[in-house]
């Protein structure tokens, strides 16, 4: 890495938590993460679900056609983990190049429906990923309408994440967008085979955002922002310098239409400007010597992939993040800080 007042050159970064959606809409987004990432980690959860290798391969051919001329962007693919999903298909999705399995509790956020209704249904397939080395990705909330929504999170980790690394010492485990104090500790504390992506919207933001001169529902997502004690325990774990936390976007691009409906989706749409916004973050907390780290290294290392060889550079700028975007077929997309300033601009 190489910083000079107000340049920051870092290795290309990866996004290791990425949603994409699929055909027109797709082809609006793709772009946005192609010019700062050399790669990232794509969700599963469409309709229906990427559940077998071959949906995977196919995905992937998608998201590649969508690619501007000369990118060498590179999906990585996942499975959506279900209760009946087959031992034997990791081993098929490990030959054919998928990079890991992602868990939903069913009902938890976008497309969860078909998620994991008990975790103890996918034991045999728990034991075939560690068995294959593939790693698990964890959507960690519990879903019961009688835990609070903003205590789904620390619910999770002591009635379901604790037992699972119990049963799975040798798994490897992401806990996707950690929103809490007790996830960040948790994290920290966990053994070499635990590890967490953060948001920029949740280093940035708390619940506050999302009622700031009336509701803001492009503010809303699941995990939701947390109170400010939360907020600063992601940036204190996210600039630490562990190994452990790594970044990962959840850009969750959904058509402005409804996210501003009556039950508006979850989803914060940052892939527009997603390096821009954790570059703002670690500004903020002092620590623009450890960017490069979290979003270039610590990823690529806990995969068990190269790191990337190219570089990007950040620059200190003022510039107004757009209104909105196309999105697909006449619809837009808008998306985190628009039509507000941001502090740092990627070349």
């Amino acid at each position: 890495m190489s910083s000079a007042f107000d340049t920051l050159t870092i290795t290309r970064p990866d996004d290791w938590h990425l949603h994409v959606r699929d055909g027109a809409a797709m082809a609006a987004v793709v772009p946005h993460t192609a010019a700062q990432f050399a790669r990232a980690v794509i969700m599963p959860n469409l309709k229906p679900p990427i559940t077998t290798a071959a949906q995977a391969l196919a995905y992937r051919d998608r998201i590649v056609a969508c690619l501007p001329a000369g990118s060498d962007f590179q999906p990585l693919m996942t499975l959506y983990l279900t209760d009946r999903l087959p031992p034997d298909e990791i081993r098929r999705a490990r030959e054919a190049g998928v990079a890991a399995v992602k868990l939903y509790p069913a009902g938890a956020t976008t497309n969860s429906d078909a998620g994991v209704t008990d975790i103890r249904h996918t034991y045999p397939t728990l034991e075939a990923m560690q068995r294959e080395g593939l790693p698990l990705l964890v959507h960690g909330e519990v879903t019961s309408p009688d835990i609070d929504l903003f205590d789904r999170e620390a619910v999770f980790i002591d009635q379901q994440l604790i037992p699972l690394r119990r049963e799975f010492p040798g798994l490897r485990i992401v806990m996707e967008h950690i929103t809490t104090r007790e996830a960040a500790h948790y994290i920290r504390d966990a053994d070499a085979l635990t590890a967490a992506t953060i948001t920029a919207h949740h280093l940035l933001f708390n619940r506050n955002a999302i009622f700031m001169g009336g509701i803001r529902p492009h503010y809303y997502c699941l995990p939701v922002l947390k109170r400010e004690t939360h907020r600063v325990a992601l940036v204190e774990a996210a600039t630490s310098g562990s190994a452990k936390f790594f970044l990962g976007t959840d850009s969750a691009p959904h058509p402005a239409h409804l996210k501003e409906h009556a039950t508006g989706c979850a989803g914060c749409y940052t892939a527009h400007a997603a390096i821009e916004l954790y570059a703002q973050a670690f500004d903020a907390a002092g620590a623009l010597d450890r960017l490069e780290a979290f979003a270039s290294f610590h990823g690529a290392d806990f995969y068990g992939l190269p790191r990337n060889s190219g570089t990007l550079t950040l620059r200190r700028q003022d510039w107004t993040v757009p209104g909105a975007y196309a999105f697909g077929e006449g619809a837009e997309l808008k998306p985190l800080c628009a039509g507000e300033t941001l502090a740092w601009k990627a070349d």
